[in-house]
């Protein structure tokens, strides 16, 4: 799940308005909302909490070569800088826009290289294939040449309607399958991104269950051995939940759908984020010690367990999300929707989750490369926490 980017940071609010922000805290999810200045004084904090173990669960990260770009650091070098880290489990993904810019030309080797580089570190490795949908921003990725005009917006994307889009998708699945599907460090494949969720905040349509299903079939078809991982959001609030339920009314969210027709079911775990800019401040929505995201869960386990599917956190908050898409980086300070003490609180939380419910296939942080950034710009303390975590869980 993505923030909308280019979100304004600063609003200059009339005397209503300030009234109608402050009836907001009356409000029945009033526990869940707080007005923080957004940066905050760097502190140690992440050296003296308890770590909970992580006992069969693997721990890793995501990779996003669009956001490293959008960061100014260079992929190659990040990556091997990351793979050092003793951790077990890496998401790589296959941005179809990225290897097809031109009809029928594929360009491989970056993603090549990065399963490469994976194994000669030892790592497991889950590759999201999308294709139409695929982690980091803006997570749409179908080339240009697959699709003349954009999605309409309020409307459900159905294989009747788009079945040359659907055949090129699936002739997509088949050759990234065709092309790894030997390599034994690819442990699970991972169909779309929130499959049926809307696209972030700033487009309504969504993909129909029946273009999944198609996807879901192709794919088996490709590979009828490997697992197939699903991802969906994690609602962590009750005013998050009630938005996600309202907009996927019509066939279920993307949890959902993971649970029919997945072997992995992936949450995506962000407690804690802001919604908007008043003026020095910012009013944040923190779901981390609401019951929302527990009674999803105490629905989903049983099912899961019954069809001997395993559940993992495919996305666990471990970078900033503030009003822009782009987390900050302020010299000196950290973002108080996540400063590095959070990275560990948030672990802790579904290891936790995790004994009272089923255990966690796999934990995957998310923002390795916001902690890259960090390092870079002289603050290493969520690398730190990354490390001391790794070694004590």
């Amino acid at each position: 799940m993505e923030k909308l980017e280019n979100a304004p940071q600063h609003i200059s609010l009339t005397p209503a308005q300030r009234v109608g922000a402050n009836n907001l805290l009356t409000l029945p999810f009033s526990q869940e909302l707080h007005i923080q200045r957004p940066a905050q004084p760097l502190t140690d904090a992440w050296r003296h909490l308890p770590i909970e173990p992580r006992r069969a669960t693997l721990l890793g990260i995501s990779f996003r070569p669009p956001h490293i770009e959008t960061l100014g650091l260079d992929s190659r070098s990040t990556l091997q800088t990351l793979l050092d880290y003793p951790f077990q489990l890496i998401r790589l993904g296959a941005y179809w826009k990225r290897i097809e810019p031109e009809p029928g030309v594929f360009h491989l080797d970056e993603l090549d290289w990065q399963i490469a580089a994976a194994e000669r570190a030892g790592k497991q490795i889950i590759l999201c294939i999308g294709p139409l949908k695929t982690f980091s921003y803006p997570e749409f990725f179908v080339p240009a040449h697959h699709l003349k005009h954009p999605f309409p917006e309020h409307t459900l994307i159905k294989p009747s309607a788009y079945p040359a889009l659907l055949e090129a998708a699936s002739a997509f699945i088949a050759r990234i399958v065709e092309r790894y599907k030997q390599r034994a460090s690819i442990v699970a494949w991972q169909l779309e991104h929130e499959a049926v969720d809307p696209l972030g905040v700033e487009h309504s349509w969504r993909l129909d269950v029946t273009f999944v299903e198609k996807e879901v079939e192709a794919l088996r078809q490709a590979d009828p051995d490997r697992p197939i991982m699903m991802n969906g959001f994690l609602p962590s609030s009750l005013l998050v939940s009630l938005s996600q339920r309202w907009q996927t009314r019509d066939q279920g969210d993307s949890l959902a759908i993971a649970q029919r027709f997945a072997d992995i079911v992936g949450l995506d775990y962000y407690p804690r984020h802001a919604l908007l800019s008043l003026g020095s401040r910012t009013l944040y929505l923190d779901g981390a010690k609401s019951s929302w995201q527990q009674h999803r869960l105490k629905q989903l386990s049983p099912l899961l367990q019954a069809h001997r599917q395993k559940l993992m956190v495919a996305e666990g908050q471990a970078e900033p999300w503030e009003t822009v898409t782009t987390p900050p980086n302020p010299a000196g300070s950290v973002m108080y929707s996540c400063p590095p003490e959070q990275l560990i609180a948030n672990y802790n939380a579904c290891m936790r989750w995790s004994l009272q419910s089923m255990p966690l296939y796999a934990y995957l942080f998310w923002g390795a490369e916001y902690w890259m950034l960090r390092k870079q710009s002289a603050d290493p303390s969520y690398l730190q926490a990354f490390a001391r975590l790794l070694e004590e869980s």
